[in-house]
């Protein structure tokens, strides 16, 4: 029997001890009273940016304004303390005035709370307070001013509002008054002059870095520009433009009417209609019957034909009528055709992306007119195959200054 109460009285104690152990619990933190408490702080620090910016003669902007139901008014009284023009009227000076800024009601539970925060951040604001029949109730003093009730009326203040209540002189007729001394301050690079809360602060950009579509942000110009290495490269007659953050290939909007035998053509860098010689209607005058094709040497890996009899699928023929020499040269109409790019020309294309056009030889690219004075890499990195090739820079990006896509590119 011993035994029996002895075996109990562990399994009691054992009990007692997981269920009253400190391990066992985890302590719950309540954060709703520091939400309250932030949000009535909000309020408290909205009305006096509100304030100080009419003192300042300037406007505070904030959603928070709005939000709170912040209104902000100048009144003036008279000497029976009646509502009277603050300029003075029949030339008389008004006999006190006031700058009067108030928030909507708070709720009853929140008084005591407010006034926590106004003694421990307003305790020297003498009139910035709670109101309670008609007196402001101020943190960490015992004075209660009394708001005149005109501007009670005036302002429609009821029980439970945020109020900040500042008296000031009206000069005399004929007084000079200088304007207040700026305070100039210099901002650091990557950071604004901004005025914030009744003073000039210096507050730094919001640097956009992620932008959308084919855009990509310009730290000079501060906003997101077009991406030149994503635009695509567009069939005949087609030209890429910007839409919605995204390069789309468009069709050009007929706008001209031209006479007979010509056609309308619009120039890219007026970007205006003109009339042309329609090709289809010109008769082909050949002054040359026999053509000279001569054979492209060059590298390993060059597409040699000896002598060409024909161009590869990249490439356009064109003769010079004079000597009547036969060469080729890269057509960039042809990247989008499946013979000559298997791929989807879209897929070369973003920052570390570019399309370039194997050159067998200098000779070859010195015929090339738009490739004057730029410089052709011929290297491991680049085929001498004939075709648009796409070259890709894997974790690093295309170099816009060297390269001329889809004829050349460098990768950085």
């Amino acid at each position: 029997m011993n035994i029996f109460i002895m075996i109990l009285f562990a399994v009691l104690m054992a009990g007692y001890y997981i269920i009253s152990s400190p391990s066992q619990y985890i302590e719950k933190h309540d954060t709703q009273y520091a939400v309250t408490m932030s949000d009535l702080r909000t309020i408290a620090q909205c009305a006096t940016a509100v304030h100080n910016a009419q003192i300042n003669g300037t406007e505070f902007q904030d959603t928070c304004v709005e939000e709170y139901g912040v209104q902000s008014k100048f009144i003036c009284l008279d000497n029976k303390f009646k509502v009277t023009a603050c300029d003075g009227a029949k030339n008389k000076k008004p006999t006190a005035n006031f700058l009067v800024t108030a928030t909507g009601a708070l709720d009853n539970n929140s008084h005591n709370k407010i006034m926590e925060i106004l003694e421990q951040n307003y305790a020297e604001a003498g009139t910035f307070g709670l109101i309670q029949e008609n007196k402001i109730m101020s943190g960490g003093t015992t004075s209660k001013p009394t708001v005149p009730a005109a501007i009670v009326d005036e302002m429609g203040l009821t029980d439970g509002q945020l109020v900040y209540l500042t008296q000031y002189e009206t000069p005399d007729v004929g007084d000079i008054i200088a304007p207040t001394a700026e305070i100039n301050i210099i901002c650091p690079p990557g950071s604004a002059k901004t005025y914030r809360f009744g003073r000039w602060q210096c507050i730094a950009y919001n640097i956009k870095t992620n932008c959308a579509g084919d855009t990509i942000w310009d730290s000079d110009a501060m906003q997101c520009v077009p991406d030149e290495s994503r635009k695509p490269l567009c069939a005949d007659k087609q030209t890429a433009i910007i839409v919605d953050d995204v390069w789309e290939c468009i069709d050009p909007f007929l706008e001209k009417q031209c006479p007979g035998n010509m056609i309308a053509r619009l120039n890219y860098n007026t970007l205006e209609w003109e009339c042309v010689v329609d090709p289809a209607k010109t008769p082909i005058t050949k002054k040359c019957e026999k053509v000279v094709r001569k054979a492209i040497y060059g590298g390993a890996g060059t597409t040699l034909r000896v002598p060409h009899t024909s161009c590869t699928d990249c490439e356009q023929e064109v003769v010079d009528e004079d000597t009547c020499e036969s060469k080729c040269v890269p057509d960039v109409t042809k990247i989008t055709s499946a013979e000559c790019y298997p791929s989807w020309a879209t897929e070369c294309s973003g920052r570390g992306r570019a399309f370039y056009f194997g050159f067998p030889n200098a000779a070859y690219a010195a015929s090339v007119p738009e490739l004057q004075g730029i410089e052709i890499p011929f290297d491991a990195m680049h085929s001498q195959n004939r075709r648009f090739n796409c070259l890709d820079c894997g974790l690093g990006e295309i170099d816009m200054e060297k390269s001329h896509p889809p004829y050349t590119a460098v990768c950085k």
